[in-house]
């Protein structure tokens, strides 16, 4: 066996816990895992692994060969990055996760792109919740929006801000009555956003404070984004969303702007992936390309 895959192997089983975990981040079987930490341990003389049904863990001088193996392996990937020019262009599995909405109406297809222009790189793409931990999830490149939670390990850079914007059909104006004020909102219909239970207030800005919360009031409670603007163009009430969501109906009449006066509130929106000492080619690629196309599409 090669001394320097069994290496990646035994660190893989050691930071996601399992063999069965490593066996599916690196796509092989458990067994052949097994023999990647077999293999070490008789050329070394050494066990490096308790394991038990239930648990694995590192023996001391297992924890000293793990720490030292990290570091060869970091510096393995950068001689390869540093000889090899080809390593300039993107090319290998790009993983990432992103929202479920956003992401197809917005990052897919700016990856395709990209894909498209590098035909040496592959996408491994997941839309829906977050996900806790990217590490131990094996993804490359998380997109997220809002506030960020713990970022420690992980480098985070703000790619985009979404614009929100309050907004209603025609049909609903002409029978309510358009709102002049943010006050005006509490006797309207609105379409409420609810997610994990909870429901969401709509922010508007105020300069030099924190921005103004107004809880939405009204009969339907949906948990997608798509499907309000869908109830809002059929003139049920009015909706708070992203610009992105609604330009096409914005443009096309199918539901008009409100407050047009006043700031939209900014969701910033984030390009998330795990600390390492250098960038891939193919992680670069996608960041860079996030970073330059995505503001014209959600401001």
């Amino acid at each position: 066996m090669d001394r320097l895959t069994s290496m990646a192997v035994f660190v893989k089983s050691v930071e996601l816990g399992s063999f069965a975990a490593a066996a599916d981040a690196l796509e092989i079987s458990g067994p052949m895992v097994g023999k990647h930490v077999r293999f070490l341990e008789e050329r070394l003389g050494l066990r490096l692994l308790n394991r038990t049904t239930r648990r694995q863990s590192l023996t001391g001088a297992g924890q000293a060969y793990y720490e030292r193996c990290r570091a060869v392996l970091v510096e393995a990937e950068a001689a390869d990055a540093v000889a090899s020019d080809q390593q300039a262009e993107p090319r290998g599995r790009l993983r990432v996760t992103m929202p479920a909405l956003l992401g197809r109406h917005c990052i897919a297809p700016l990856l395709f792109k990209l894909a498209r222009k590098y035909p040496q790189l592959e996408l491994d793409l997941s839309f829906g919740d977050p996900i806790a931990n990217l590490v131990e999830a094996g993804y490359d490149l998380a997109i997220r929006t809002g506030d960020l939670d713990d970022q420690s390990g992980l480098i985070a850079r703000r790619i985009a801000r979404q614009r929100m914007v309050v907004c209603g059909a025609r049909s609903y104006l002409r029978a309510i009555g358009k709102p002049k004020a943010i006050d005006d909102l509490a006797r309207h219909e609105a379409i409420i956003y609810r997610r994990s239970g909870r429901v969401r207030p709509w922010l508007f800005p105020r300069e030099g404070q924190s921005p103004r919360e107004v809880m939405p009031t009204g009969r339907l409670r949906l948990d997608d984004l798509d499907a309000i603007a869908d109830a809002a163009t059929r003139g049920i009430g009015l909706a708070w969303l992203p610009y992105w969501l609604v330009r096409e109906r914005l443009q096309a009449g199918a539901l008009v702007p409100l407050f047009e006066g006043q700031p939209g509130f900014l969701y910033d929106c984030h390009a998330v992936w795990p600390r390492s000492p250098q960038m891939p080619p193919k992680l670069r690629a996608a960041v860079d390309t996030l970073a330059a196309a995505l503001p014209k599409l959600m401001t």
